[in-house]
């Protein structure tokens, strides 16, 4: 096992799965500066380098009132992020640019060839929303939270939440939560769609997630790719244009030794040997 610590995070590599964990119980997993330019560092590093075959994040958390994320650090409004003078005749394509850059964290995790499991503990507000709805698969434990805390502070969530949270939940339900900021708690959000599946504690979640991880890792790297990036493909476009792009993808793609290891595999109760995806190259 590897193991790298950041301002907020812990990484850790086993078993073909990375494990990702928010670090700074002590400031409700805020969102700071660091953040934005690690966790698209640490996500492409792992996908370009083919480190894992799977990546969970989950976060530390403490006290009686657990927080997943408490989404963006109030410190990134006060300083040159997110607090330009709004009387400088360049404030507005200021902001939209370091806006850009912090939706490019979350992208990271919709672009990555390997898919990410959110495991969620305790409240996950504002940017935290932004961040799961990001990922693959979303798995929660019973006292887990979601709210879209922006409207609350004046602002329009503008990080990744809405384009992507519209594929899991109605648009009914959706605005509800944008225009109230309501709390919606872990079972609604299970019967609403957005979390897979709910588990009665933190130790549970874990295991849970980590579970899966490894079983999604013990399946041959490339098609999961390949699901993936059709799944994501096939939201955003129509069935014609789907369709055709899943013959070319598997035209170019599929592997008959693998598909052979595969069944041979299961047919002898062992786990398959499969290649890594390609590392990508530097520049």
């Amino acid at each position: 096992m590897t193991t790298e610590t950041y301002e907020c995070f812990t990484v850790e590599i086993a078993d073909a799965v990375a494990h990702i964990r928010l670090s700074r119980p002590e400031k409700r997993n805020a969102m700071s500066p660091s953040f934005w330019t690690d966790l698209p560092a640490i996500v492409r590093g792992i996908d370009d380098n083919a480190r894992a075959r799977c990546i969970v994040i989950s976060a530390d958390t403490a006290g009686e009132r657990p927080i997943f994320s408490a989404g963006i650090d109030v410190s990134m409004f006060g300083g040159g992020e997110l607090g330009s003078d709004k009387n400088h005749p360049q404030a507005g394509a200021a902001f939209y640019l370091e806006v850009h850059r912090l939706q490019d964290a979350f992208n990271a995790l919709e672009e990555c060839r390997v898919p990410v499991i959110a495991a969620i503990h305790g409240g996950c507000i504002g940017g935290g929303v932004d961040l799961i709805t990001a990922c693959d698969i979303r798995f929660a434990s019973a006292d887990a939270f979601i709210t879209i805390y922006e409207i609350n502070v004046g602002m329009t969530a503008d990080v990744g939440t809405f384009p992507r949270i519209l594929n899991h939940m109605p648009e009914g339900v959706v605005r509800e939560l944008a225009y109230t900021g309501r709390r919606m708690q872990a079972d609604e959000c299970e019967r609403r769609g957005l979390f897979n599946t709910v588990l009665p504690d933190q130790a549970a979640l874990l295991d849970h997630a980590m579970a899966t991880a490894r079983e999604i890792a013990s399946k041959p790297p490339l098609a999961v790719y390949g699901c993936k990036r059709i799944i994501t493909y096939s939201r955003d476009h129509s069935t014609v244009e789907a369709l055709d792009n899943i013959a070319v993808w598997n035209m170019s793609m599929l592997l008959p030794q693998e598909m052979m290891e595969a069944m041979v595999a299961k047919g002898a109760k062992r786990p398959g040997v499969f290649s890594d995806l390609p590392k990508r190259k530097a520049g």
